[in-house]
């Protein structure tokens, strides 16, 4: 339940955005106009990670606990000394769920045309 009222920050970002677009952009040019879409990428980037960070983050610590990791950084030293070497499949298959998770919130353009679905796991 959300303790705020109308507008939302999704919402109010994606109204930002949407006037950095429509009317920023498209009235400017040169250095202005590059950097409005700049900005307009970043409102962009933020909304995705506030509609899907949450979801997410559980799938994430969820693949680390299959891999017996608490953190990147302990799967990467794990891959680093070879203590994964025995589940290379599980340990590629469950990294690049993560990359497409990624790539969802910081340029979903990147998975058109890439079967997307079998990038991710099942319902992601």
């Amino acid at each position: 339940m959300n303790p705020h009222d109308v507008p939302t920050a999704s919402q109010l970002l994606e109204a930002v955005r949407e006037w950095i677009e429509r009317d920023v952009v498209q009235g400017s040019s040169g250095r202005l106009s590059f950097h409005a879409r700049v900005a307009a990428n970043m409102l962009a980037i933020v909304e995705r990670e506030l509609e899907l960070g949450s979801g997410q983050a559980l799938r994430h610590a969820e693949r680390l606990s299959q891999l017996g990791c608490e953190s990147d950084h302990q799967l990467a030293t794990a891959i680093s000394n070879g203590q994964m070497n025995d589940r290379q499949d599980l340990v590629r298959s469950l990294v690049r769920a993560s990359v497409v998770d990624k790539l969802r919130v910081a340029n979903p353009g990147y998975l058109v045309g890439a079967d997307a679905e079998s990038a991710g796991e099942p319902g992601t």
